[in-house]
């Protein structure tokens, strides 16, 4: 792969001045191996099977990010979904694999640990069901691993009593992290048409598809698209986009560049480039501003889901011509609490609930760090886990629900996490109850266009 003088000058200006960089070098461990009758045994085989994997994972990134000088933000695992390896011991909980994951995750210096997952779109095996009542102690417990369930798909329709367990799930994790603002919700992503080689946590997971050990590469640059869209104040919407494509195909290059040399560096085989437009909570940084620079007064105003859908489709145009290994989730996501300019158009009134929920049916994942009242009925979150889950079965794409009902807080509130979890505003949710919708429970059959093979 050759890069022009030209090329790496431009590369060098978006990490200086427009805060690009790699978010995550994520390696994907196959740990279907490390099952065992004795619960105990698995976490142990777990612990020894990513400590051996990973051992070299942050070293290695931290020699070619200095090498290349381009920042690597995070550097996570993840692994086989643990319902399918906890299955064989008949425990009546999976926390001693969280457990394990997360000693692992110190042990190799990694942010986050992905995969303590399910697979439970079309019904509820015994061993879903421990993972999915192991998930509060999990969250609450640990301080690295993240989890993640399938609810739904675009061939299985969508499970409506999965989506109410993990809503009830939901609001537990969110009691047992109540001293620190139901941050375990934060952890905990309900999907519809998962995707097996996803970087970003919290749905990160080593797919079954995938190989032994892969690693993964999430790149995100939404200030650098909104400095090039700065320097644009003239140009027609197919101008933007094409502005936006050309920038989306040099992230991409760069991206892949340091993902196969980590790649090579470890031994283990390349996976997947994911360009996705993820904000942080700095200035200057934010999706909700790209918005608002293409014309949009605030971010929510009429007009953004269409914005929003030129964005995320340039994004994935200038990817694909990039490289063949484009993947995962690749587009842009709209977090609320890690995106200021976000927080601030909730805060003014421009950006609501509903509003949010139509612009993900065009972005690339879903309603994402969303944060609403702790009193907050287990009904209600469950019909907007459903509301997001239709979006993605009957477009056939990735959404997801990382909500929080945050203890003690009403609408209004603001609640701050920290680091890249940032901090956010108490959105409001409906008065108007769905509990005789929610509580027939059943399957919403898959769209009929969906049924060919």
């Amino acid at each position: 792969m050759w890069f022009t003088t030209r090329e790496i000058l431009e590369t060098i200006r978006m990490i200086e001045l427009e805060h690009l960089d790699i978010r995550a070098v994520n390696m994907g461990i196959n740990i279907s191996d490390c099952s065992d009758p004795d619960i105990k045994k698995t976490a142990e085989n777990v612990f020894n099977k990513v400590v051996d994997c990973a051992k070299d994972l942050v070293p290695v990134a931290e020699q070619v990010s200095a090498e290349y000088g381009v920042p690597i933000m995070n550097k996570r695992f993840a692994v086989t979904p643990v319902s399918y390896i906890g299955a064989s011991s008949h425990a009546n909980s999976y926390f001693p694999i969280a457990d394990a994951m997360d000693r692992a995750a110190h042990r190799v210096g990694v942010d986050y640990a992905g995969g303590f997952s399910a697979f439970v779109h079309k019904g509820i095996q015994q061993n879903d069901r421990v993972l999915m009542d192991s998930i509060p102690e999990a969250l609450s417990r640990t301080e690295r691993v993240c989890s993640s369930v399938s609810v739904a798909s675009s061939k299985a329709g969508i499970n409506m009593d999965a989506v109410l367990y993990m809503a009830r799930i939901i609001k537990e994790t969110a009691e047992a992290t109540a001293e620190w603002g139901g941050v375990g919700c934060a952890k905990l992503v309900v999907f519809a048409n998962v995707t097996e080689d996803n970087p970003f946590i919290a749905g990160a997971l080593h797919g079954f598809g995938e190989g032994d050990c892969t690693v993964n590469v999430g790149i995100s640059g939404p200030g650098v698209i909104k400095g090039v869209l700065s320097r644009l104040k003239d140009a027609d919407l197919g101008e933007v986009a094409e502005a936006i494509k050309k920038t989306a195909f040099k992230i991409t290059r760069m991206g892949e560049l340091v993902g196969r040399e980590v790649s090579r560096r470890l031994g283990v085989s390349f996976g997947i480039v994911d360009l996705s437009l993820a904000p942080t909570p700095e200035q200057g940084d934010s999706v909700a501003e790209i918005l608002e620079e293409i014309g949009l007064q605030r971010c929510g105003a009429p007009g953004s889901t269409a914005a929003l859908a030129l964005l995320t489709d340039a994004v994935k145009k200038g990817g694909a011509m990039a490289s063949s290994s484009v993947g995962g989730l690749s587009g842009a996501f709209i977090p609320l609490s890690e995106d200021m300019g976000m927080v601030r158009s909730a805060e003014e009134g421009a950006l609501t609930l509903e509003k949010l929920e139509a612009m993900t049916s065009v972005c690339s994942v879903g309603l994402d760090m969303i944060t609403i009242p702790g009193d907050t009925p287990v009904e209600t979150i469950a019909a907007i886990i459903a509301d997001e889950m239709a979006i993605g079965v009957v477009n056939n794409k990735t959404t997801g629900v990382r909500i929080i009902p945050v203890p003690g807080k009403v609408a209004g509130d603001r609640v701050q996490y920290g680091g890249l979890l940032g901090e956010s505003v108490i959105m409001p949710v409906s008065r108007f109850s769905p509990e005789r919708f929610i509580r027939r429970g059943g399957r919403i059959p898959p769209p009929g266009k969906y049924l060919g093979n």
